[in-house]
């Protein structure tokens, strides 16, 4: 069941963005990416993190990376 994938709230880690129901911090899972782990390493050691919460992370991520190199062309052009 898909759902909320990310939670800002100062009360949860003073407000790092986090897995939603989880405290588990989304910056752990570029860690993770970067040092060469994969994503099923990343699920072993988080279970609480549900695997559609990763795949929406990266996908909003990449739409964000999208959004800002057009800007960043726009601007350049």
């Amino acid at each position: 069941m898909e759902g909320r994938v990310i939670n800002i709230d100062s009360e949860i880690l003073g407000g790092t963005p986090v897995f939603f129901g989880t405290r588990v911090p989304i910056k752990h899972l570029f860690d993770y990416l970067e040092s060469g782990d994969t994503i099923e390493t990343f699920l072993e050691d988080f279970e609480g993190v549900a695997r559609y919460q990763v795949l929406k992370v990266l996908e909003m991520s990449q739409k964000l990376i999208e959004t800002s190199t057009n800007i960043l062309n726009e601007n350049f052009a």
